[in-house]
């Protein structure tokens, strides 16, 4: 019995097996890894069909698999690869801190000079670390509750802030148990409703200036100038969730846009590759967390300060990622998601861009037509992420993009030759 497939569908067949078929040496190493490895990996994200491909050499902004081929990495993987891999002053730094102190147990002086820097740079008055933007984000959450003796968090729908805080379709069965109130983001009026609704049990809003793992959609600046102005006046803490977008600009999107939130929280490329959060902003809410006063918050984690993290992002915020580099690698962003456009503009095919500074997603219609998009553009040497997500990292030349727009030009004139209904 014979099954109907679409044009769409059809080619993703296709892209699969040819996928396969270059990468049998990949192909081996997931079906080893599946035995210990329910999936054969431990990050969801990236999974896809056939099996994801085993990457074993990286530098600057190449990448080489294992059956030998190269790409251009446009994934950056997921904003956390900023500086690209093989960064030296980040390795070098990091050497000579661990060649002077290891898993110390204790206070060491980069910790202090990280939070200064971070306090510098993004205007905070307090902050703390954590390993993760997944932690972050729950102990701000934390901050907000014991700080307003409140319950209730408003987030929004196609918002992610980690793996037990997930929001694509308003909720997850692994979410952490709080109780949550989801929004419809860059809707004004619908937002305020709901804040002025659960007001009296509101703790927080906790928002991403620019959904990331949503699909890279910006906030509108009067959505969120409104979103925070209904908050405070519920009495709410004002959470921006920056892990990814602390990037854009000298401050970070939130200014960009704006509003000066009451917490922030960071993650990703901050640790220079090695696993880093933190969260920060006002010292009364901070300050819960300070020892030396009677029933402080705790905040335990044997890595919240370690070494290699801390230093690392010390050479990060003090000498890599300036204020002045920040704002000329939004605006080449800017610039790389125009020329997307014009690319796209080119073939009448259903797929957009949008984004904002160096991250970037595209668009297709249906799941079919978004797979063929991410498997087109790998098979022609450009790595992105399957659901579209692109993510400029320093290190990549001008040559490189150029590639990039190429192969997407490319791929999308067989697209539209192959499949001319979609």
């Amino acid at each position: 019995m014979s099954t109907l497939l679409t044009p769409a569908a059809e080619l993703v067949v296709k892209a699969r097996r040819e996928f396969a078929a270059r990468n049998p040496e990949s192909a081996r190493l997931h079906d080893e890894a599946r035995r210990v490895l329910p999936g054969g990996h431990t990050r969801t994200i990236l999974a896809h069909e056939p099996f994801p491909v085993t990457f074993v050499r990286a530098e600057g902004a190449t990448l080489v698999d294992a059956d030998g081929h190269e790409y251009v990495d446009l994934l950056g993987d997921y904003t956390a690869g900023l500086f690209g891999h093989g960064e030296g002053r980040v390795l070098d730094a990091v050497h000579a801190a661990l060649n002077e102190l290891s898993a110390v147990g204790g206070v060491h002086p980069y910790e202090a000079r990280l939070a200064r820097l971070m306090c510098e740079r993004f205007g905070l008055e307090r902050v703390r670390f954590t390993n993760s933007g997944t932690e972050a984000n729950l102990f701000a959450i934390t901050t907000a509750r014991q700080f307003t003796g409140r319950s209730k968090i408003l987030v929004f729908h196609g918002a992610y802030h980690g793996g037990v805080l997930f929001f694509a379709t308003g909720g997850a069965p692994w979410n952490a148990p709080y109780p949550f109130v989801v929004a419809p983001y860059n809707d004004l009026e619908g937002t305020t409703a709901l804040i002025e609704e659960h007001g009296n049990d509101l703790a927080a809003v906790l928002v991403e200036p620019m959904l990331g793992s949503g699909g890279c959609i910006p906030a509108e600046p009067a959505f969120l100038q409104g979103t925070f102005g209904a908050a405070r006046a519920a009495g709410a803490v004002c959470i921006a969730d920056e892990v990814m977008t602390s990037r854009h600009g000298r401050f970070g999107l939130a200014a960009l846009l704006g509003v000066t939130p009451d917490l922030t929280t960071y993650g990703k490329y901050i640790g220079g590759g090695f696993s880093f959060g933190a969260f920060g902003g006002r010292a009364e809410l901070l300050d819960q967390f300070d020892t030396t006063k009677p029933g402080a918050i705790p905040h335990a984690g044997t890595f919240n300060n370690n070494v290699a993290t801390m230093s690392a992002g010390c050479v990060v915020l003090g000498e890599l990622y300036t204020a002045e580099t920040a704002e000329a690698h939004t605006a080449r962003g800017e610039r790389f998601r125009a020329d997307v456009a014009e690319v796209l503009g080119r073939h009448p095919l259903p797929i957009t861009v949008t984004g904002y500074g160096s991250m970037l997603a595209l668009h297709a219609p249906d799941a079919d037509l978004q797979e063929v998009l991410f498997l087109g553009l790998y098979l022609r040497g450009i790595y992105t992420a399957p659901r579209g997500m692109i993510n400029l990292s320093l290190p990549l030349a001008d040559d490189q993009l150029a590639a990039a727009l190429a192969a997407l030009d490319d791929t999308l004139a067989e697209l539209g030759q192959s499949s001319p209904s979609q």
